[in-house]
This record gives structure tokens, C-alpha cells and sequence, in this order.
């Protein structure tokens, strides 16, 4: 298996967001304009604390997944009062989702911690449906600052090779290209695109307030040759499922991870799987598809 980035006890809701009040403000104008509005099933795939978890109110069930208990448990916090919401530890490459089982997949700051995105991609096509949607967020290789960069230095890396690299460990900048290379691979088509955080750059962070940049990346966002340039550090694809079948969701939601049947029994303390008799814990409201009972 590839090797996971684990945010387990992580201080990242605390910590990491400090100063990035900008990045936040952007990221979310992005999804606004970019998200399904409406649907039976999304799923975000390494959803975190739920920062995000505003947007996802037009669906009928919200499934957030993290590798990280204690992130979810954060999550949980503010979100448990809504049943719609459900809470699942797993593995990004070995999701407990059946297939075509999701109107909508999102994964934001998430494929920069990815080692196999060929791998993720996959398992990611799997489970959304045909015609279904797939938002994703990636760190841009070829930004504008990496451009410069290499110009004046000649080091590496060169912005304009595909390959990923890792600039601290488990930590990616991809090309577009080789995201939208992989993307295709996996029956996934690139319909809408947003160049985001263009202004993170220290300098004006501290001079501009995060309002009025966060605004002025937003209206950047609307152009569509500010999309097409993809020199900002973030970038955000919508990508449409074309993979053979009807577009119909799969009424079953889970899949066992260990054998992949679909053939789950509930409990409120366990799902239990009918094929290979694995048992998933449940406790304090957040499926553990990590352990088994």
C-alpha cells in the first residue's frame, strides 16, 4: 500500500489555518460557483474538521471521510445534530463505498498528500457514478512564483516536466497536465477549472486585508483566461464522469474494504459485513472501517 499522510492528533484546525484566513476565503469562493448544488450522495474524501461542510446542504446524505479519528471527531462537534452528515475513518485507496455509489466526490488539500494518484484516481472513479462529478483541488507545479523561480536559479524543479515532486515529504506539486493525463485514465473529463490563491504571496498578506484579496482572487477566478493561464499555487477542476453504464446511483451505499461486497447489515454498533463477517465499530457516532471488531 502506498504510504498514508496521517493527520491523527494533528493541530491543523488550530494551527495551520492561523494566518491563511486569505486561502480560506478563496478556496470557498471556488466551491461555490464550482459544487452540484443538489444531489442524493457527496462524499468528500479527506473532509477533515468539515470546513467545508457548509456547502454540502443540498445533498440528501453527506458522507465526510478522513483518515484521522480525532479530525473527524472535530467535525463532529458541530455537525452530529444533522443527520444527513455521516462520519467514516478509511483509506483514500481503499474506500468503503459501492461503486457508483456518489453523485458527488470532492477532495480538497488532499492530492498534494497523494503518492499514487493513479491509484487514488481510480478508486475515486469507482465510486462516483456515471455522469456523476468528481471537484478536486490540487498544488500547481507551474505556478507563477515556481516559473520565476526556476528562470533566475535553473534549479530544480522544472516547472514544465510532468512528473510529481515532492518538495518535503508526503507533500506534491502536480502539472496540470499530468493531473488531466490521469484524470482521463480514469473515465474523468475536465469541465470547469479555477485558478486559486493567486495572491499568496507574503507581502501583500500582510498588507491587504483577507476580505478584499479574497474578493480580488475571486473575480480573477470568473475570467477564464486567468483559468486557462494555471500560474496560481491552487488549482481546482471539475471533472464529469463518463464511464460506461446508466447514470442511476447504486442504491447500496457501503462495501465492505476487506472482501468488497456490498451486502452490509447496520447496527448502532457496527456495520458487519454478510460475505466475510468483518465487523466495522462504531463509536461515538464515526464508522471505524480501519479496525475491525
Amino acid at each position: 500500500m502506498p504510504e498514508i499522510c496521517d493527520y491523527e492528533n494533528s493541530p491543523w484546525r488550530t494551527e495551520f489555518w492561523h494566518g491563511r484566513e486569505y486561502e480560506d476565503r478563496a478556496e470557498r469562493i471556488a466551491l461555490s460557483h464550482m459544487l452540484p448544488p443538489r444531489g442524493t450522495r457527496l462524499c468528500e474524501i479527506g473532509a477533515g474538521f468539515g470546513r467545508l461542510a457548509q456547502f454540502y446542504l443540498g445533498y440528501d446524505k453527506i458522507i465526510l471521510i478522513d483518515y484521522a479519528r480525532t479530525m473527524l471527531e472535530q467535525a463532529r462537534e458541530h455537525l452530529a445534530q444533522d443527520s444527513r452528515f455521516i462520519f467514516a475513518t478509511a483509506d483514500l485507496y481503499n474506500l468503503p463505498l459501492a461503486d457508483s455509489s456518489l453523485d458527488t466526490a470532492v477532495t480538497v488539500r488532499v492530492l498534494h498528500h497523494v503518492t499514487d494518484i493513479p491509484r487514488a484516481f481510480s478508486e475515486i472513479s469507482r465510486v462516483v457514478r456515471p455522469q456523476g462529478t468528481y471537484l478536486t483541488e490540487f498544488a500547481n507545479k507551474c505556478h507563477l512564483k515556481a516559473i520565476l523561480r526556476y528562470w533566475i536559479t535553473r534549479r530544480p524543479p522544472n516547472p514544465s516536466s510532468l512528473e510529481p515532486y515532492e518538495f518535503v515529504r508526503l507533500n506534491f506539486d502536480f502539472h496540470p497536465r499530468y493531473v488531466v493525463d490521469e484524470l482521463a485514465k480514469n473515465n474523468f473529463v475536465v469541465q470547469d477549472k479555477r485558478a486559486v490563491s493567486t495572491f499568496r504571496i507574503g507581502l501583500l498578506k500582510r498588507t491587504i486585508p483577507a476580505n478584499i484579496l479574497a474578493a480580488l482572487d475571486g473575480n480573477l477566478q470568473s475570467l477564464r483566461f486567468a483559468s486557462n493561464l494555471q500560474i496560481s499555487p491552487s488549482l481546482f477542476y471539475r471533472n464529469l464522469s463518463y464511464k460506461p453504464g446508466a447514470p442511476s446511483l447504486n442504491p447500496s451505499l457501503w462495501r465492505c474494504p476487506t472482501c468488497g461486497s456490498t451486502q452490509i447489515q447496520e447496527s448502532r454498533e457496527a456495520l458487519s459485513c454478510c460475505a466475510c463477517s468483518r465487523a466495522y465499530p462504531i463509536l461515538d457516532g464515526i464508522i471505524d472501517f480501519k479496525s475491525q471488531m
